[in-house]
């Protein structure tokens, strides 16, 4: 199994509308993401004093092959259009490839 921390940074005017797509989210994409492999998923949403809207997100991915399950993930239409309701919430991230909103962590510490 692999852990996955990554980071995710939301547009101020966009951050209820990501909370309420969250709050009911698709039950094709959720049905997806178990077939990906995908488990123990959350998100964690942190507004800074600054007034910035950051998210944290965790999971864990438990199959064989993360990078053909990603590209299954990312081929399923209805996952396609959820992306498209949840990208235009984020703010760019530094240093991430174009069309990218959630940004890798490293893992500097784990307890089982």
């Amino acid at each position: 199994m692999r852990r996955f921390g990554l980071i995710g940074k939301l547009k101020p005017d966009m951050v209820q509308k990501y909370v309420d797509l969250h709050a009911a989210t698709w039950p094709g994409v959720l049905e997806r993401n178990k077939r990906c492999n995908l488990r123990n998923y959350s998100i964690y949403l942190k507004t800074l004093p600054g007034g910035e809207h950051w998210l944290f997100s965790y999971l864990e991915y438990t199959g064989d092959d993360f990078e053909a399950d990603m590209r299954q993930m990312a081929a399923d239409p209805e996952v396609q259009r959820w992306w498209a309701e949840c990208k235009p919430c984020f703010e760019p991230v530094e240093n991430l490839p174009p069309g990218e909103v959630w940004a890798r962590m490293e893992e500097v510490f784990h307890q089982e």
